[in-house]
Parts: C-alpha cells; sequence; structure tokens
C-alpha cells in the first residue's frame, strides 16, 4: 500500500536535553510528514561546551526511546551527532530535514554544501517554537534556570505566589527527614560536619544557598560566602544572643521576608526570587522562621543549585536542585493548606 507521507527520509538533530514539549513538537513533525527518521543526538563532548548541567548523552538517547515507547511509527533511529551537520550534507536518501527558527540557518548552509556536491537539496521544515505559561518560548535552557518544567508550566503556581500557606500535619513525618546527603558531624563544632558538606559541592558550577543562622555564621567562619544566606536570629527556636548573630557585613544584598513558623508567605516566595536574580551575595533576614525555605529555594533555583541547611543535634544536609527535587517540592506545596 502507498504511504501518504510526502519524504521518504527525515533528519533531525539536536542536544534533547531534558526532554520536553517543544522537542515532541519536532519529532512529531518528522515522524507525521516522513516513511523513515533519523534522530541525530548530540553528543558529550559537544554539549558540555553549552552547559554542565547538561544531562549526559545516555540519558538523553533514553529519554527519547521512552517517549517513542510503543507508538507504531515507521522506522525511527537514533544516532550519535559528533559535529554541527553530521551526516546531512552528504546523506544520499534523506530528502527533508526539521528546523527552528534558530536552526533555519544551519539547515541552509547544508543545502549549500549539497548542491556543491551534486546533491538534491532537502525539504526544510521548519517548526514553530511551542511557548510557556508566561508566553515565552520552552526551551532547556530555561528548564535548567529552574523556570518551567519540560512542559512549560511554573514551578510554584500563581495561587501560591499570592497566597499565605499553613504546612498540613500530614507533613510533619515527611519534613522531618533530611532532604538531600546527611553530613555528620558534633553540635558543637558544627564546621567539621560543614567542612564535609563543602567538599561534596561543585563551587565552580553551583550556586550556594545557607539555610539558618548557624550554617550560614559557620559558612563564614570557613570563609565562605554563601551567594544566598537565609536567617531568622534563632536556632532550636531560641532567640540568638547579640554576639551569636550571623555578621551580614559580608553580603551586599539585604533583603527582608515575615514568615510565621509553620507557614510560607509570598513575602518569603518574593524575597528568595529577588535573591536568585541578584548577582551579588544577598542575605534574607526573615521575621518569623525559615525552617520551610528550602522548599521554596528548590522550586525557583536554577538546576544545579547546593542547599545547606543544618540538621539538628546531627550534622549538615545538602541538597542539589534536580528536576525531582523540585518535583517533589511542588507536590509538597500542593498539601499545604492555603489560609489567605
Amino acid at each position: 500500500m502507498a504511504s501518504n507521507n510526502a519524504y521518504d527520509c527525515c533528519l533531525i538533530g539536536g542536544t534533547f536535553d531534558r526532554l520536553h514539549a517543544g522537542h515532541k513538537l519536532l519529532l512529531s513533525m518528522a515522524m507525521t510528514r516522513a516513511n523513515s527518521v533519523e534522530i541525530h543526538i548530540v553528543s558529550d563532548d559537544l554539549a558540555s561546551k553549552k552547559s554542565a548541567f547538561i544531562q549526559d548523552y545516555d540519558t538523553r538517547f533514553n529519554a527519547i526511546l521512552d517517549w517513542l515507547g510503543d507508538k507504531s511509527y515507521h522506522s525511527v533511529k537514533l544516532f550519535q551527532l559528533n559535529d554541527s551537520f553530521g551526516p546531512a550534507p552528504t546523506h544520499k536518501s534523506a530528502d527533508a530535514i526539521v528546523a527552528t527558527p534558530e536552526t533555519l540557518g544551519n539547515c541552509e548552509e547544508i543545502n549549500r554544501q549539497r548542491k556543491m556536491s551534486g546533491l538534491a537539496e532537502l525539504a526544510i521544515l521548519e517548526v514553530p517554537h511551542m511557548l510557556d505559561f508566561s508566553g515565552q518560548i520552552i526551551s532547556s535552557s530555561r528548564i535548567r534556570s529552574g523556570v518551567i518544567d519540560s512542559d512549560g508550566n511554573p514551578w510554584i503556581s500563581e495561587t501560591v505566589r499570592i497566597s499565605e500557606l499553613k504546612m498540613a500535619s500530614s507533613l510533619d513525618s515527611e519534613l522531618k527527614n533530611p532532604m538531600g546527603v546527611l553530613f555528620e558531624g558534633p553540635e558543637e563544632l558544627p564546621e567539621i560536619a560543614m567542612s564535609e558538606a563543602l567538599q561534596s559541592i561543585d563551587r565552580q558550577n553551583s550556586s550556594l544557598i545557607a539555610v539558618g543562622d548557624v550554617s550560614v555564621a559557620t559558612l563564614l567562619e570557613l570563609g565562605v560566602v554563601p551567594d544566598i544566606g537565609i536567617i531568622d536570629g534563632m536556632t532550636k527556636r531560641q532567640e540568638l544572643l547579640d554576639a551569636e548573630r550571623v555578621d551580614i557585613s559580608e553580603f551586599q544584598n539585604i533583603l527582608t521576608a515575615s514568615n510565621p513558623a509553620g507557614h510560607l508567605t509570598p513575602s518569603l516566595i518574593t524575597a528568595i526570587e529577588t535573591a536568585l536574580k541578584n548577582q551579588l551575595p544577598s542575605l534574607i533576614n526573615v521575621d518569623g522562621e525559615e525552617d520551610l525555605a528550602p522548599i521554596i529555594i528548590h522550586c525557583l533555583a536554577p538546576i544545579g543549585t547546593a542547599v545547606v541547611y543544618g540538621q539538628p543535634r546531627t550534622g549538615v544536609v545538602v541538597q542539589i536542585s534536580t528536576i525531582e527535587v523540585k518535583s517533589r517540592c511542588r507536590n509538597i506545596l500542593s498539601m499545604f493548606e492555603v489560609i489567605g
């Protein structure tokens, strides 16, 4: 039976980091227009030049395979892409290529090279960008920056942004468990656990956010100024003496937020978001309590951000922001009670 597809073999290339709705649109375009499709995935060597936080080749490769699943598409093959153009300039059986507005120029250059070699030009199937909740382009870089998920949705909804939230009692047991890797050390010598925790963090590529007066003070004593420090003048819910308070002189940007114990407020969300956008070390001084701040931080921070906080009588916890951590925090937020 004759095929209704317009093309015999369509090429598509890209990094495909954090496989998202825009990628799926490109792939779907190719698979619905051609009898066979070749997907060329950028190698780790090329991808690492874009960002330290791009997923490895195998992860990106398997994400596409998982998405394809058992769909009854025609022939789809995956290859590694090791240069800008791949096999497209000399591919003898290809007759189409998928482009985005950014890669249109590359596709035109491929056709120029094909023409010089006596090969027929490829039909260029330009696919428009998919837009996220804010009307901006869904892209891997925006996902890595922590702004959106793979479907273009925000990690914190508008309802949460404008509402005061109260922690549900059902979350007590979950939130008592360390969310991250625990580095143990004596409570009276917090620098021991903190020093070990710092060795686990890629300071060259990761921002460092410290939550809690003891954590921030300990880092400063070790000569490390966190990119963001969040304090409330308390430890173990006891007010610190003046001599024990954090020296804020190392921070160029001082912010304040109001956040009662057991709550999350728009004031705290705004302060964290403002600090994340600032290039200088920022300190958020909370009137109330900062214990729940990591939930908001992970929802807003770029992938790869390191969040450190103290675990009473045990040590220091380090949690790196990932898609999985963001998803967990968004789910936790959904279980908070909206009170205003």
